[in-house]
């Protein structure tokens, strides 16, 4: 009978030969790479789901699962919307730039979706959304578009992205944390990585 000892020595780890730990944001050229190379394309579904992602700053449990009437007062896509998260059950709001309404509006009307319907349906009969892992894979066709490793991305690079940016620029590390609808600021500076980032980033200022 084999041994607990043996099958452990034989049992391959489910990380081996993947990157692991945190998923890096994209950088704003890789951003304008992806959405021209989308624009190009005509893809009208997957350029809303783009820039939805960037804006919303969600996870892909509550991206996958927005509809119509989260994001829309009639048929009008509005400035800010807010969405209940799954994993806290705490209300989150975002913003919604007209670059995106502009990408958004023409992907509802081209499908005929309704105020009740989800923003990005399933093409599979067995999921009324978009799942997280269809949305996976999604992120991965588009970072590899551009020439980059997609095994070192992954959905959490789109909810890194903008929050990234948004405190590089400000350093507002509260205004981060409501965006991202994190209760606990030390969250939001594990989520970001930003003191490993920032004392990297005095490191190289200081000559000695």
């Amino acid at each position: 009978m084999e041994t607990l000892k043996s099958f452990s020595a034989r049992r391959v780890p489910w990380n081996k030969g993947r990157l692991t730990g945190q998923k890096p944001p994209l950088k704003l050229r890789e951003i304008w790479a992806i959405r021209t190379r989308l624009q190009m394309s005509s893809n009208v579904r997957e350029l809303a789901l783009f820039n939805l992602a960037i804006d919303s700053k969600l996870r892909a449990c509550d991206l996958t699962r927005l509809q119509v009437q989260d994001i829309c007062m009639g048929s009008h896509v509005v400035s800010r919307a807010t969405f209940m998260q799954q994993k806290t059950q705490r209300p989150v709001q975002f913003e919604i730039t007209e670059q995106t309404r502009q990408s958004v509006a023409p992907w509802i009307s081209a499908r005929g979706l309704k105020p009740a319907d989800y923003l990005f349906p399933s093409r599979l009969h067995a999921s009324a959304h978009v799942s997280t892992r269809q949305y996976a894979r999604i992120v991965h066709r588009w970072v590899a578009s551009i020439g980059l490793d997609d095994a070192a991305y992954g959905t959490h690079t789109m909810r890194r992205t903008k929050a990234s940016l948004i405190y590089r620029r400000t350093k507002n590390l509260r205004a981060v944390q409501l965006l991202l609808g994190h209760t606990k600021l030390e969250s939001t500076v594990r989520y970001l990585g930003i003191e490993v980032d920032d004392a990297l980033e005095m490191a190289e200022q200081t000559e000695v």
